[in-house]
């Protein structure tokens, strides 16, 4: 079984996820890279499609207005990182000594990680339900980490047991909302998914507007955590509303590794910088 970076006994794996939020810069992407860096995140994370493959051809002809052109597929293709751009990603995260991943979408996306041999692969939600990416994905043997927003539990239930069967599996509760509004958010899910998959890491993917709901999802368990990261909330991107901007970001890691430090053991009795107060104040011993 290959070592992963989480686990119940190991402090909260914390996942800046990039997404689309570079809008198709290079520029951008390490910016974030950075960000993450500044902030103390374990990893980044991309995505990754082979747009001919995800999108039909009436998709991409769609008309849509954006930066790179007039058509859906004009802004698909725009936002997609290649063999051009993915070796100097490789290099920036290993020159920043931050861990650099993705969510594939297509089979040819998982060949094209396998080629830079990413330690781990992420299942985004939009994929669950894709038998062939999952066992694509199970083939590499690499430990894996599924999102679960809009995933009924049998749907859950199949991509564990039919397509992701290997130890090394974490679950993601999520509400695939972007942002999400705080009563879809149901962080007692954590709780839930802890009791019904005691065999898998139990993590949260951030998709509102406020780091708290992240820091609280880390307080009921949460091993992994997964937020969206951008430079500014105000740019252009579908993404960008639910994103944590870097300072709010770094806060929300600082607070999470705080929290560790407060929780403790939870042994019972008096601990040695209480003595001298005691000595001090306590009249009957």
């Amino acid at each position: 079984m290959a070592d992963v970076p989480w686990g119940e006994d190991k402090p909260c794996y914390i996942v800046a996820e990039l997404g689309i939020n570079h809008g198709g810069s290079l520029e951008t992407a390490k910016k974030l890279i950075d960000a993450a860096v500044d902030a103390g995140a374990n990893a980044v994370k991309f995505q990754k499609r082979t747009v001919d493959v995800v999108y039909t051809a009436e998709e991409l002809a769609r008309p849509r207005e954006s930066p790179f052109g007039e058509t859906n597929g004009d802004l698909k293709r725009g936002l997609e990182f290649g063999f051009d751009d993915y070796p100097e990603i490789n290099e920036y995260c290993y020159q920043k000594k931050i861990t650099w991943f993705a969510s594939p979408w297509d089979c040819e996306s998982v060949k094209f990680l396998e080629f830079f041999d990413v330690p781990f692969y992420k299942v985004a939600s939009a994929c669950v339900t894709d038998m062939e990416l999952l066992k694509a994905i199970d083939e590499t043997g690499k430990p894996t980490i599924v999102s679960t927003g809009m995933s009924s539990n049998i749907e859950i239930e199949k991509a564990c047991e039919c397509a992701l069967a290997h130890v090394n599996l974490a679950i993601l509760v999520c509400t695939a909302t972007y942002p999400s509004a705080l009563k879809d958010l149901r962080l007692e899910r954590i709780r839930e998914m802890k009791y019904r998959y005691p065999e898998c890491v139990v993590g949260w993917s951030h998709h509102a507007v406020s780091p708290w709901p992240a820091l609280c999802a880390a307080v009921m368990g949460a091993k992994i955590i997964e937020c969206h990261l951008t430079l500014d909330r105000a740019m252009w991107g579908s993404d960008q509303a639910a994103s944590l901007e870097p300072a709010a970001f770094k806060k929300l890691v600082q607070e999470i590794r705080d929290f560790e430090i407060a929780r403790g053991d939870g042994a019972i009795g008096m601990i040695e910088s209480e003595r001298p107060v005691m000595e001090k104040l306590r009249r009957f011993k």
